[in-house]
């Protein structure tokens, strides 16, 4: 498939294949699906492998090859690489999906996901102290375990202090990543609930840390005995909430269907143009919309449409199963847009 470098949609019915594709463009900047965490549930349930490879503009082939009960190849040109982790933020992309409502609806975890998945795209530094930092937290926490029922006096201190203070090193770039970051995305976010709302509504995002006010390595000493009982850290970067506001009060609980979908669409379409704007990619972010304008009324839907075609956004891979929802799209490309239709895993151009 040729892509236009503008515009692309994928119309069809529900259960087509047309998240398949955007799943596929995906695997290639993240080096795993968007929907599904085990790599061989991947694969085609009849084949032993499945393969995705795509040609970026100025850029080498980026491939990627799955097999059942093998490790997963991945490769820029005909070089493997030996770490997946040194491909992200090679190819800066940002997908809006109907899952985003678990930004909402779930645990804080979701919403920390949110700020490192941004955040890992444009610092390598910041990647590699997430990944240390979540192997030396399972370390402690399998040694909470262990220890569970030993006194006190019998708990081998100098190990739990080792891992405290390698613990904190990782810990306090984080965090001040996200200080920094929640500060220079937030105008980027209000700009763009602004423009889909109709400057109707008041948004706010708040990062909440512990190390706002608490030394960690402190901390961590002081709660030991109750770690061990509850047998978990209970203090870290890792217990990091972003909370959303609609007016004065949370989303979650004031919120229509609506306010929340626009909430959602205003994090991703922000956190584009956020990306646009990092020196360090030199790019404009892929934008992946899967079936964005579901429980939206026609009003917001029009605004959306006139914010991404506009020249702030890159190249654009959309779906939908109404295609009255992009003949406005279209009217604004011309020439500059593609149109496939998805019938049963089988895209043809329209």
């Amino acid at each position: 498939m040729n892509f236009s470098d503008k515009l692309n949609c994928f119309v069809g019915l529900n259960g087509q294949g047309k998240t398949n594709i955007l799943d596929a463009i995906y695997y290639l900047s993240f080096t795993k699906s968007a929907y599904n965490a085990i790599d061989s549930q991947n694969i085609h349930h009849d084949e032993d492998m499945a393969m995705i490879q795509g040609k970026y503009e100025g850029e080498e082939v980026i491939s990627c090859g799955i097999k059942r009960g093998v490790k997963k190849q991945f490769r820029r040109g005909k070089k493997d690489y030996k770490r997946l982790l040194d491909h992200i933020g090679l190819i800066p992309l940002v997908m809006v999906s109907p899952q985003d409502s678990e930004l909402v609806v779930d645990g804080s975890d979701e919403r920390r996901k949110f700020m490192d998945g941004v955040i890992s795209q444009y610092s390598k530094a910041y990647l590699e102290h997430l990944t240390q930092y979540n192997v030396l937290l399972k370390q402690r926490n399998a040694l909470l375990k262990q220890y569970a029922d030993t006194p006190v006096e019998a708990l081998p201190t100098t190990l739990f202090e080792v891992l405290e203070q390698q613990l904190v090193m990782h810990a306090m770039p984080i965090y001040q990543e996200r200080v920094q970051f929640i500060e220079q995305f937030v105008p980027y976010f209000q700009q763009v609930y602004s423009a889909i709302s109709g400057d109707k509504e008041q948004v706010a995002l708040e990062y909440v840390s512990q190390l706002h006010e608490r030394d960690l390595e402190q901390a961590l000493t002081r709660t030991r005995t109750r770690d061990l009982i509850l047998g978990w850290t209970s203090q870290g970067i890792h217990k990091d909430e972003l909370e959303m506001r609609l007016g004065e009060y949370p989303l979650k609980r004031v919120g229509s269907q609506g306010q929340q979908k626009t909430f959602l669409l205003a994090m991703k379409l922000g956190q584009a143009l956020y990306l646009s704007d990092q020196q360090v990619l030199n790019q404009q972010p892929i934008l992946l919309l899967d079936d964005i304008f579901d429980k939206l009324d026609s009003e917001r839907v029009e605004r959306i449409i006139q914010l991404v075609v506009g020249q702030e956004f890159g190249q654009i891979f959309i779906t939908d199963t109404d295609r009255q929802h992009l003949t406005a799209l279209l009217a604004a490309h011309g020439d500059k847009a593609k149109v496939w239709e998805v019938i049963n895993g089988e895209i043809q151009i329209v």
